[in-house]
């Protein structure tokens, strides 16, 4: 079996987007993609968009490749969209793809009414139905019931997690943020060698409180003690406190936990928590973003100049 972090933050973007391979499957995670659309009252940097650019090329890929999709929920990170931002996937880039593809999500009862719309319009552009994935096993496959986004009291919500078994177990978990006991629970019992995860948005510092940071910490030792290789990111890596936790966890339970970028042994790029320093190293002109568009600009100059300024190769 092989892992690919395709889409997350550590990587530059909003999203959990993986493609797992297995002897005879190939498995598109959440091929979704977002920018946080404002941060620090800043739209999205023009290397962000760069960024963002280049990963979408790649989940395009992945779907064209795909044996499998699975879509955990529908918020506008983990899947294409009809009414996508100039940042998102729209899905009249995989429209026309890969038109045998099986698609797996939740059943429609379980969707919230904006989910309801965009897993409508999703499956119009497509011209094909999805599958019911919830409790199911198919192959090497096994899907969750669906579980609370985040925090019980907080959302309504619910995803679907995954678990892929050949040589070793594989568990994708995006949306639980560490803070749904029965999540943590049903991902314990799978006992994965490898799990991706997301944690906690501490970036959230006025919504999130210190019962919840509590709550999440002791369920990520947990898993960290159980599970050889932990992968944590998405909302923890909106910001600079998540790279303080995970290398906190790692030191208290002596395991391996990781983020995107680290275990596709890639420079971890936290361009969201960046912002303020991508527009003072890289300044941007006024109405850049209303003429990127409509197409009127491009991202070449940015990517150019982050290469150099940055010294890595980013992608």
């Amino acid at each position: 079996m092989n892992i690919e972090i395709v889409g997350t933050e550590s990587l530059g973007v909003r999203g959990l987007c993986c493609f797992v391979k297995t002897k005879n499957r190939s498995i598109l995670i959440d091929p979704g993609i977002a920018l946080g659309y404002h941060r620090y009252g800043l739209l999205p940097h023009p290397f962000q968009v760069a960024v963002d650019e280049r990963i979408q090329k790649k989940i395009v890929k992945r779907w064209s490749e795909a044996t499998d999709i699975i879509i955990s929920h529908f918020h506008g990170e983990h899947t294409p969209l009809s009414n996508a931002n100039p940042y998102q996937l729209n899905t009249d880039k995989v429209a026309k793809l890969n038109p045998t593809v099986r698609i797996w999500t939740k059943d429609s009862s379980h969707l919230s009414t904006i989910e309801k719309g965009r897993a409508d319009s999703l499956f119009a552009a497509l011209n094909k139905d999805f599958n019911i994935a919830e409790g199911k096993k198919q192959g090497p496959i096994t899907f969750s019931k669906p579980m609370i986004h985040g925090d019980i009291n907080d959302t309504l919500t619910t995803v679907i997690m995954v678990k892929i078994e050949e040589d070793y177990v594989f568990v994708h978990a995006a949306g639980i943020q560490l803070l749904n006991n029965e999540a943590v629970s049903q991902i314990l019992g799978w006992k994965p060698d490898i799990a991706l995860l997301d944690g906690p948005p501490l970036y959230l510092s006025h919504r999130i409180s210190e019962r919840q940071i509590e709550k999440a910490w002791h369920n990520a030792e947990e898993l960290s003690r159980n599970i050889d290789t932990l992968i944590l990111d998405h909302h923890l890596m909106r910001s600079y406190k998540g790279v303080g936790w995970i290398k906190h966890l790692s030191n208290k339970t002596g395991k391996r936990v990781l983020c995107g970028a680290d275990f596709m042994h890639r420079h971890r790029m936290l361009l969201e928590a960046n912002r303020v320093n991508l527009y003072s190293n890289m300044p941007v002109p006024v109405g850049w973003h209303e003429a990127y568009a409509e197409g009127k600009v491009n991202t070449n100059y940015y990517w150019e100049s982050a290469k150099k300024l940055f010294k890595f190769a980013v992608l």
